[in-house]
């Protein structure tokens, strides 16, 4: 326990220390491969050179059991009501229609080609559907999400790094597709016949002295031991504290969503810290077809929510802004945005933390719909 643990701290702390320097060349480094992905492998890398096996270590039992579930509720909680609310209904439709399509695609893929090799042998007997639920809770919710529902479908520590490595690559390419693709929706809105029509402005939030940040944390410490003693499921105890995370959020006026975000963005770390030292390099597999059918999805996903912004007569730039706070989140988002409107930027962090906050849900649809159709 005291070598894991002392390998995940460092890890951690380096990380958040290079990225606390706001030097450019780390910030491109950043940019191309993330934070999350080098508190992944870091770990394994440690571990491989130290030539032990850290996959049975007690931190693991503690990270699902403590860190994951507070992941969970930090990052729930982090989402304001009222600022959901000045978003508007249309970008939030456009928004949803996109994690709708990301959650059902491969469901409906696998149930209709079943028959093929591909689909049979691939995706069944090598059991890499389970890889599909962690890409929903990625492309939607994040790392949170990715993490909750590895451990809900059980995907193996192999398969869980070949969906880090070609989501890294298949985000950073699709980023710089989304920069391409705003630039040009006023051209798509006149093609398209839509009046592209700018949002109300961001609502701002009571000034009122927020909850200090030594309060927050002792509250959602205590809220995730009472759930933790009373639901013995994992599955339930994510659910429960998801609610409870949203009622915090949209109910206490003061509450610190800026620690809180925070805290959980430093959860998430330690959490993919600790899942690295499970991870054997030897085990690393790439699949052609199986990169094939993400960039056939990802693609889908974007042709069906510009179909949706058509019917609804919104802005083509929200498209892409939905997108990449689908696929990207809250660094992304609203980098993007800024290529077309400065002023759009906080509407896309809302959309973003509002993906974060569903990811879960929408991985446990595609799961219990794969249980029922196809398995």
């Amino acid at each position: 326990m005291i070598i894991p643990g002392l390998i995940t701290l460092c890890t951690v702390l380096l990380i958040l220390f290079l990225e606390g320097l706001q030097k450019a060349w780390i910030k491109k480094i950043f940019n191309w491969v993330p934070s999350i992905l080098f508190a992944y492998l870091i770990p394994a890398g440690l571990s491989a050179l130290l030539n032990q096996d850290y996959s049975e270590a007690t931190i693991h039992t503690y990270s699902k059991t403590v860190l994951i579930p507070l992941a969970v509720l930090a990052v729930m909680s982090s989402l304001s009501l009222v600022q959901l609310k000045a978003v508007g209904w249309k970008p939030i439709a456009v928004f949803v229609s996109g994690s709708f399509w990301i959650a059902l695609f491969p469901v409906g893929f696998l149930f209709l080609f079943q028959n093929t090799s591909m689909v049979s042998e691939l995706f069944i007997d090598q059991e890499v559907w389970k890889a599909l639920p962690p890409v929903v809770g990625s492309w939607i919710g994040g790392s949170t999400s990715q993490l909750v529902l590895k451990e809900v479908v059980a995907c193996s520590e192999a398969l869980f790094l070949t969906v880090l490595v070609l989501d890294n690559i298949l985000v950073n390419l699709w980023t710089i597709g989304m920069f391409q693709s705003i630039k040009k929706s006023d051209s798509l809105n006149r093609l398209l016949r839509i009046n592209g029509l700018s949002p109300p402005e961001l609502i701002e939030e009571s000034q009122q002295k927020k909850t200090a940040p030594v309060l927050s944390l002792l509250l959602v410490l205590g809220l995730v031991f009472c759930v933790h003693v009373t639901i013995s499921s994992f599955v339930g105890k994510i659910v429960v504290l998801s609610f409870i995370g949203l009622g915090l959020g949209f109910f206490i006026k003061s509450w610190n969503r800026v620690f809180i975000l925070k805290l959980g963005s430093i959860l998430i770390l330690i959490v993919m810290a600790v899942l690295g030292l499970k991870l054997k390099f030897s085990l690393i597999r790439f699949d052609p077809a199986f990169m094939s059918f993400l960039v056939v999805w990802l693609v889908s996903h974007f042709i069906f929510i510009l179909g949706v912004a058509k019917v609804l007569k919104v802005n083509v730039a929200w498209v892409p802004i939905a997108s990449m706070a689908n696929v990207g989140g809250i660094a992304t988002a609203p980098a993007v945005t800024a290529a077309y409107k400065k002023e759009w930027m906080p509407h896309a962090i809302i959309l973003a933390v509002l993906s974060m906050a569903t990811g879960t849900f929408w991985g446990l649809l595609t799961i219990q719909l794969f249980r029922f159709f196809i398995l």
